[in-house]
């Protein structure tokens, strides 16, 4: 039992915290409840840091916007896409190192909506082969705010795509492996599949083309060209069902 004298002079004392035990078992209780984003998630840089941005050169206002956004693996087959969807839709690029599970991500996207100034029918995305510093808790945590940000770059009759990360051909101690891309693709899965968000199954396509790797994470031209193929088909499909821009 802890007892405090109150400093009033009068030797009347405060009463004793016979529950502090209990208090301090409620407050860590409390604590633990916060989700790990709202907690203490900070930057963790990576050695090499960098985003990508690409715009048309002329852009033509009768036609629908969209983006990809993503990593590097976007990065590869964007310039297939834009191919495909030409004279079909405006495609613009937002990559970057910066993952899920990095508060620099939503200022990066808020950013980049700013700057462009247009809104996007569709937006097709994906980041997942960077923050292996992060917990698959903490990206648990992350990813609803992440689509919350990737929802903020559509008109309000545009539709989102989610792309799931592509394997690589050989695991790395510190960065990505197979086994944990597998459970990342699973928990965003789960959370887009919950938001009627459909999914892009760039990993099932690349499993079948294991003979194309780049190096160990990327494809090469004949991969890109292959995934730039699949994305644009799915987002043409979303683009004619898609109510059109006001």
């Amino acid at each position: 039992m802890v007892n405090i004298r109150s400093d009033n002079g009068n030797g009347s004392s405060l009463p004793c915290f016979r529950n502090a035990p209990r208090l301090i078992t409620l407050l860590l209780i409390i604590v633990s409840a916060i989700p790990l984003d709202a907690q203490s998630l900070v930057p963790i840089p990576e050695e090499i840091e960098w985003t990508w941005e690409v715009r048309p050169p002329h852009r033509d206002p009768q036609l629908p916007n969209v983006l990809l956004l993503g990593d590097s693996i976007s990065r590869n087959y964007f310039p297939e896409v834009a191919k495909d969807l030409a004279g079909v839709a405006n495609v613009y690029l937002m990559a970057s190192s910066t993952s899920v599970g990095d508060p620099r991500l939503a200022h990066q996207i808020e950013e980049f909506r700013a700057m462009e100034k247009v809104r996007f029918r569709v937006v097709h995305f994906n980041n997942g082969m960077h923050g292996w510093g992060y917990s698959e808790e903490q990206y648990k945590a992350a990813f609803p705010k992440f689509v919350q940000s990737v929802r903020s770059l559509v008109d309000k009759d545009g539709a989102l795509i989610w792309a799931n990360t592509t394997p690589v051909r050989m695991d790395a101690s510190t960065g990505p492996s197979n086994a944990r891309i597998d459970a990342r693709n699973a928990i965003a899965e789960k959370i887009v599949k919950s938001a009627g968000i459909p999914t892009d199954d760039q990993h099932f396509l690349m499993e079948q083309h294991r003979d194309l790797y780049l190096d160990d994470v990327h494809f090469n031209p004949d991969g890109a060209k292959i995934q730039g193929h699949q994305a644009a088909s799915i987002i043409r499909s979303t683009l004619q069902t898609a109510v059109p821009q006001h």
